[in-house]
């Protein structure tokens, strides 16, 4: 009889599954005209394209430049371990209903990642960017710094969104 109780225990207990998370929402509109030209990479969750291997980049900015047909070009730089400038060119486009907040962009066709807008600064001072999957996330800045209380609140938002904030890294700026 233990042993059925113990099994049953057992059972219910591998049925049982964590309450889901909602999922990520994104700002509800971007002005990609206004969000245009160059971002500085203030922090991001480390990934294997930005850290791995000999890359561990430093020094990252994207430059976002809209194309007539409508994408957006989209220029990645940053400095290797060892110095070396690398640079990667791709371009995006705006997920249709998602008022441009939810980008789909790729660097190596036809490969597309998720680029979302999750938080904003009014004046375009700063953005949230992360993927649904909350395994990518950047804060970036106009400028190669962020005011302390600009930082938390982009910090802030990111983990409201259920993203792992203890495993940011800060990029070194120069």
């Amino acid at each position: 009889m233990k042993k059925a109780i113990v099994g049953l225990m057992l059972l219910l207990g591998a049925c049982a599954t964590t309450p889901a998370r909602p999922p990520v929402a994104t700002v509800p509109q971007v002005d990609l005209a206004r969000y245009a030209g160059t971002w500085f990479e203030i922090a991001r969750l480390p990934n294997s394209f930005q850290d791995g291997g000999d890359r561990g980049c430093t020094a990252t900015t994207a430059t976002y430049t809209p194309q007539p047909d409508g994408k957006v070009g989209v220029v990645n730089r940053c400095l290797a371990h060892d110095g070396t400038p690398r640079i990667a060119e791709g371009s995006a486009y705006a997920v249709e209903g998602s008022g441009n907040a939810r980008l789909r962009v790729s660097f190596f066709w036809p490969f597309y990642g998720d680029y979302w807008v999750i938080g904003l600064d009014p004046a375009y001072r700063w953005a949230v960017v992360g993927a649904p999957g909350r395994d990518y996330l950047w804060i970036l800045a106009r400028r190669p710094s962020l005011a302390p209380g600009d930082y938390s609140e982009a910090v802030g938002i990111a983990a409201q969104q259920g993203f792992e904030v203890t495993r940011l890294q800060t990029t070194p700026q120069p």
